[in-house]
């Protein structure tokens, strides 16, 4: 295979910002921008982007992210001071471009959505960024709705805060069409135990590397730390 003909690698990041309050109880956009640089990702989807109350306004300012990165925000945002879909952002690395955006909303008590998009390449690839409920009965609805939504998808990824301690339940609506791909513990930054953010993905996407940031700025940052994974479009 020459050069050329080689698939596109990207590398996606999922990274649950908790509205930019680190451990040490301030809230730094800065430092959470700092993490997020040091990713070298093309596509990070993040949850608890925004604040929760009123119009819901960002905790990452849209100024610093046009001034202190190389990323553009994927226009999911209902009104101008948000940055996300319930919470729910996606920055773009400059040169990409999405197409098909559309918020989806989730069933559930808790009020909670995901946002889609295509990545506008030779060959598509669908991607969902999400924040899953606190119940499995709720997770479980929400993840099949997310395959729905992916129906008509060939190549496809689901990445984000799955909310699932265990290992073994939870994954049920994706067993029969994706791989589930943990990269490490995540949570809780101070002290990993439980691998919370997850990337599911289907059709000719491949895995080529994968991890999470566990870096001393990243323990501070948040109280998830930052997955990762490299993949090729086969």
């Amino acid at each position: 295979m020459t050069a050329q003909n080689e698939p596109k690698s990207l590398r996606f990041a999922s990274y649950n910002i908790r509205k930019a309050k680190g451990l040490d109880q301030r809230r730094d956009p800065h430092r959470v921008l700092d993490v997020i640089n040091c990713l070298e990702a093309d596509v990070v989807a993040l949850q608890e982007a925004d604040m929760r109350l009123g119009a819901r306004p960002s905790a990452l300012p849209r100024r610093l992210i046009e001034h202190e990165t190389d990323f553009e925000v994927l226009n999911v945002a209902t009104n101008d001071v948000s940055l996300g879909w319930h919470g729910n952002a996606v920055l773009m690395r400059k040169g990409l471009h999405a197409k098909n955006i559309a918020r989806i909303a989730l069933p559930g008590l808790e009020p909670r959505g995901a946002v889609r998009f295509d990545l506008d390449m030779p060959r598509p690839v669908t991607v969902i960024a999400t924040h899953l409920g606190l119940a499995r009965r709720h997770r479980l609805r929400q993840l099949e709705t997310l395959v729905s939504e992916l129906s008509g998808s060939r190549d496809a990824m689901i990445m984000g805060d799955f909310n699932e301690w265990s290992t073994k339940r939870g994954f049920e609506p994706l067993e029969e069409d994706f791989d589930l791909l943990s990269p490490g513990h995540s949570f809780h930054a101070a002290r990993p135990i439980a691998a919370l953010d997850k990337i599911a993905h289907r059709g000719g996407i491949k895995v080529a590397d994968a991890g999470v940031d566990e870096s001393k700025r990243a323990r501070r940052a948040s109280d998830h730390l930052p997955i990762w994974a490299d993949v090729r479009v086969a």
